[in-house]
């Protein structure tokens, strides 16, 4: 049984890399070198999934490759980062990042309360769309003693919304003159998901990518006091 496992495992993980190489070369290509790699990538996933399913016994490869593999090679790119960028850049994407936050759980609010809808989804939406997605709606579940289908049907609205939006962007990008500064920072900061986040701010260049990433990581450290804020909250309600 342990073997079968492991041979699913490495089948996952296989999978994953052939479709990140196949997408890579792909990207060499014209008209998809203005496409990119990562965009290739979700579509091919797409389109496997709607035509195939989803292999479900090769889940723990794939899954692997999305949690680790990933966020992985995103420190690797945060090492490339020049220091005097964030101390110089950071300090202001913070800023708006903590306003995107509060402004993003505000209104998830003040939405539920319009349509009368499940205020503990409106609550882990509003995290998970502020802060770093899946990863912020798990951390604050518990907070929030949510019930594992309201978290999972938040990750799953978050997964989709996030995914469709980092390709909306690309094509705006495309369609309008932004300087890589402004796509890059507006990235950054309003996307869920670390992915979401390469995949949008790298169609515009590894500079607009850099704001990107500088700007979804500031929203990734305010993880850490918003949860603190929430257990106190919750404590003395």
């Amino acid at each position: 049984m342990a073997s079968l496992k492991n041979k699913h495992f490495m089948i996952g993980l296989s999978l994953t890399f052939i479709v990140a190489l196949f997408s890579f070369l792909a990207a060499k290509l014209p008209i998809l070198d203005k496409v990119g790699a990562l965009t290739i990538a979700i579509l091919i996933a797409i389109l496997y999934r709607h035509f195939r399913g989803y292999p479900e016994q090769y889940s723990s490869g794939i899954t692997f490759s999305s949690k680790y593999l990933l966020r992985f090679a995103i420190i690797l790119y945060g090492l490339k980062l020049n220091i005097f960028d964030i101390i110089g850049q950071g300090s202001k994407l913070l800023a708006i990042d903590v306003g995107v936050v509060i402004f993003s759980i505000v209104m998830m609010l003040f939405v539920n309360k319009l349509l009368h809808g499940d205020k503990n989804i409106a609550l882990l939406l509003g995290v998970g769309t502020g802060v770093c997605g899946a990863a912020a709606i798990a951390a604050v579940a518990p907070i929030f003693k949510s019930r594992e289908k309201d978290t999972a049907i938040s990750i799953g609205i978050i997964a989709l919304i996030g995914t469709i939006f980092s390709l909306i962007y690309t094509a705006i990008y495309a369609i309008f003159s932004m300087t890589t500064n402004v796509y890059g920072a507006w990235s950054g900061v309003s996307l869920h998901e670390i992915a979401h986040v390469v995949l949008a701010g790298g169609f515009g260049g590894s500079d607009a990518l850099k704001i990107a990433l500088l700007g979804k990581l500031g929203r990734v450290f305010l993880l850490i006091p918003l949860t603190i804020v929430l257990i106190l909250i919750m404590r003395f309600r």
